[in-house]
């Protein structure tokens, strides 16, 4: 039997250090046109765009779309709903899915990605991935289905009239929190001091958890937008919150490249990342919850929990490698060029599970197995940990042992191993 398998190299480059692009633009510079211009954009997309006064600020959800979507891809669990309770169906499936939001097993891409269950009615699929292949009707509709909405001007607080400039919904599931600013008057430290001082998951004054802003049950990721420059941060803790840079890189210099069209330097956000196949795909492919041993100051051992969400460098050579291998198939080879602690780590991993779950339309694998090759120990267990907590692979991965293999075959080289999934 032949086997088919793809290799990576990596190479580790070290960038140089510049300001981001400040180029003037040919247009309005006040945040309320970039405001309005990116929901457009969003819109023309497929996107919904709604309104605060339908936000629910207590449960952190937007009732309209979590209805629609169940409605539409499980009329009978509706069905169900409406039988056992009535005019009261929509309450009960509101606090089940606000329930599962905020328990310690649960969380915003756990209720995503496997849904949430109510007695007497059973399992409620919450979204739908992007299906691996053509063969299965029913998924590829529901795929469809999904709804994306853009919130501007969200006012996320019952009691007081503090508001965000933009929030992104998967089915009505906050997943991601803009915070906007424009060169033209302030720029992208403004929006992170506005994060650290402003949006924060517990008020100071009332004690009350916001559960929009909350580590996991609120939105995954959270950015701070200019238009020439982008940061993130997945957990938002006043003062120590910390950003990575969300950009593309300005010809070996930080920041972004002016655009020769005329558009904001920042319109890949839009144009690519926010586009609804690769919004959805970062949701179910990529996000995970990266997990570390660790000792404080007084020696009491302690778990440090991180959620990892794609820069768009990972994003992209992520993509790139994927859409390549699925249109030429096996036997390909492919050089990713990463800088020293820019997240190779977490690229090789999610190129990993993406590819043991490539399919033709007619559901034939592409790769029987992946094989992770690194000269580092370090890295070796690294990649074990960052390969075990993306979706799927925690049933398929094996680590290959030196013992278990000459080592005039492999060299003195550590490596895992992917077992092909066996899909039903």
């Amino acid at each position: 039997m032949s086997h088919n398998y793809l290799i990576f190299l990596y190479y580790v480059i070290t960038p140089k250090s510049e300001e981001p692009n400040k180029s003037p633009m040919n247009q309005d510079h006040h945040e309320i046109h970039l405001e309005n211009y990116i929901t457009q954009k969003l819109v023309a997309q497929g996107w919904f765009e709604g309104q605060s006064v339908h936000y629910d600020q207590q449960r952190a959800l937007y009732p309209e779309d979590i209805d629609a979507w169940v409605k539409a891809t499980q009329p009978t669990v509706w069905e169900k709903l409406l039988k056992l309770n009535g005019d009261n169906a929509q309450t009960v499936l509101l606090n089940a899915v606000a329930k599962a939001l905020a328990a310690n097993t649960g969380g915003t891409v756990y209720v995503l990605r496997y849904g949430i269950q109510i007695a007497g009615v059973g399992q409620i699929e919450l979204s739908q991935k992007q299906p691996e292949d053509q063969r299965n009707a029913t998924l590829l509709q529901n795929y469809q289905e999904n709804r994306l909405r853009v919130v501007r001007q969200l006012k996320y607080c019952p009691t007081r009239e503090w508001s965000i400039d933009l929030v992104f919904f998967i089915n009505g599931i906050p997943v991601a929190t803009v915070e906007l600013k424009t060169d033209f008057t302030q720029d992208v430290e403004s929006a992170m001091r506005q994060y650290r001082h402003d949006r924060l998951p517990i008020d100071p004054v009332t004690q009350r958890k916001e559960p929009l802003l909350t580590y996991k049950r609120g939105a995954v990721v959270h950015f701070a937008v200019s238009d020439s420059d982008i940061r993130m941060t997945t957990r938002l803790a006043g003062d120590n919150t910390y950003f990575l840079p969300f950009n593309q890189g300005n010809n070996g210099h930080a920041g972004n490249p002016a655009r020769d069209d005329g558009e904001y330097p920042v319109a890949y956000f839009w144009e690519a990342v926010l586009q609804p196949q690769t919004w959805l795909r970062v949701f179910h492919s990529f996000v995970y919850e990266e997990k570390q041993d660790k000792v404080n100051a007084q020696g009491k051992a302690y778990t440090s929990r991180t959620l990892i969400f794609p820069r768009f460098h990972q994003l992209q050579a992520v993509n790139s490698m994927i859409a390549d291998a699925k249109a030429h198939g096996a036997g390909q080879q492919y050089l990713c060029e990463h800088s020293a602690g820019s997240g190779k780590t977490s690229t090789i991993a999610w190129v990993s599970h993406d590819l043991i779950c490539l399919r033709s339309n007619e559901g034939k694998a592409v790769f029987d197995s992946v094989i992770i090759v690194t000269d580092r120990n370090v890295l070796d267990a690294q990649l074990q940990e960052a390969v075990k907590w993306t979706p799927l692979s925690r049933q398929y991965l094996r680590p290959i042992k030196r013992a278990s293999i000459p080592l005039q075959q492999i060299g003195a080289v550590p490596f895992l191993l992917l077992k092909k999934p066996v899909y039903h």
